[in-house]
């Protein structure tokens, strides 16, 4: 027997129960895509109608972040202590119970409960961003890009249609007398409890324990220069992946919170809104695929600086947008989507490159917490910013973050 053929048996199971955990991964975010955009959609909608203020319109995506930075913390320690498998089905199951609160506070007319309500609803966003993790645990390391990429392009689905459902689930919404606005909830709340049942019961053998027990973790350092070098490295690989995606993240939450809004305040109909953010979300994660390869390929950092770039473009075509026109806000929206994605995927690949097996789960978690804590501070200070001054304002300013950023990214490159 050669060696090749000895190789093999080891090999090949690896990689066959790593297709296995793609397929029920894609399949829960295909589920938990359509939950994520549905509330996404009409969130800002229904708390400025509940409230008739638009200075607090941002405040549903500053909870629902908010409730998915604690959140990551518990399904990254679930994950770490138990696997992914729990970790991931429990955090799906509590953004279910977010939806559901939702619809309850829209009957019962309670701003109140519909804030605590979406801040358990955040729950569910947490673990779809968690979810990308699980596929490159098993993924050798010069393809864990496209690993990552496979789990986020799998919300593309669920994200493009539960938008483009928001008329019809706001007419179900109306038939079973629930407030139209809730309608979409209604969808999150199946999607998310489906999503979860579906990692429950298929996600064997978890991909995070059996990377352990197959303890095939590459280490930073193959000589024998002792371990500060290589905490130093780990170090600034945790810090530079996690600035590059909570810029990424502030500037998409604070721009596509309040571009329904934007929308809504010069006549366009729910409808158009759901269909810009459709576009959003599909270029959010559509794109994954190549942007997997660009990043094994070309390097992490030129697809973080690619991010930067294309996020201050959306934030200029928004500003510049003319508000009666639908197409420039589809546009920026994409804009806005794709930059969001490349910061993502190569943010997700330096952190998985960097943190050894051993406590990667819970060094991921408090990671997306810091992404969560962003898209809170995004999406509450947009609203204000939108009060104050303007939608364009907002827009150019978002634009103009993102590029400040990569100053910041190069010099923390440099110091790995």
């Amino acid at each position: 027997m050669t060696s090749t053929d000895a190789a093999a048996p080891e090999i090949s199971p690896r990689s066959q129960t790593q297709r296995r955990i793609l397929i029920v991964l894609v399949t829960s975010q295909v589920l938990s895509g359509a939950g994520l955009a549905a509330g996404i959609t009409v969130g800002a909608l229904l708390a400025q109608d509940m409230l008739g203020s638009t200075g607090l319109a941002g405040l549903p995506s500053a909870l629902f972040t908010a409730g998915s930075a604690l959140a990551a913390v518990a399904v990254g320690r679930i994950s770490q202590a138990r696997g992914r498998r729990p970790g991931l089905a429990a955090g799906y199951l509590t953004g279910a119970v977010g939806g559901a609160g939702v619809i309850a506070a829209a009957l019962a007319d309670s701003p109140v409960l519909l804030f605590i309500a979406l801040f358990v609803y955040g729950a569910g966003s947490a673990t779809n961003l968690q979810a990308r993790y699980a596929g490159a645990d098993l993924a050798a390391p010069d393809r864990r890009g496209r690993a990552v990429s496979t789990v986020l392009v799998a919300t593309t689905l669920g994200g493009v249609v539960g938008p483009n459902l928001t008329s019809s689930m706001g007419d179900l919404a109306h038939a079973l007398g629930i407030p139209r606005l809730a309608g979409p909830f209604l969808l999150a709340t199946v999607a998310y409890a489906a999503a979860a049942l579906v990692l429950a019961i298929w996600l064997r053998p978890d991909p995070l324990l059996l990377a352990r027990t197959l303890d095939t973790e590459q280490p930073l350092d193959s000589g024998t220069s002792g371990t500060e070098v290589t905490a130093q490295a780990r170090g600034a690989g945790v810090v530079l992946g996690a600035l590059i995606m909570v810029v990424t993240q502030v500037v998409m939450v604070a721009i596509m919170t309040m571009t329904p809004i934007h929308m809504h305040d010069h006549g366009h109909t729910t409808a158009a809104s759901g269909l810009v953010i459709g576009v959003h979300v599909a270029a959010m994660y559509l794109p994954s695929p190549l942007t997997g390869r660009l990043a094994d390929r070309y390097g992490r950092i030129k697809v973080a600086i690619a991010s930067g770039i294309t996020l201050l473009a959306a934030g200029i075509l928004a500003a510049t947008a003319p508000a009666d026109s639908v197409a420039p806000l589809a546009l920026a929206l994409g804009l806005l989507g794709l930059g969001w994605n490349l910061g993502l995927v190569a943010g997700t690949a330096i952190i998985t490159d960097t943190v050894p097996l051993a406590t990667r789960a819970k060094t991921q978690g408090m990671v997306d917490v810091s992404i969560a804590i962003a898209g809170a501070t995004g999406g509450l200070a947009s609203g204000l910013v939108v009060a104050a001054a303007s939608y364009p304002v907002l827009a150019l300013t978002g634009g103009i973050l993102a590029l400040a950023v990569l100053p910041a990214i190069a010099a923390t490159a440099s110091s790995r």
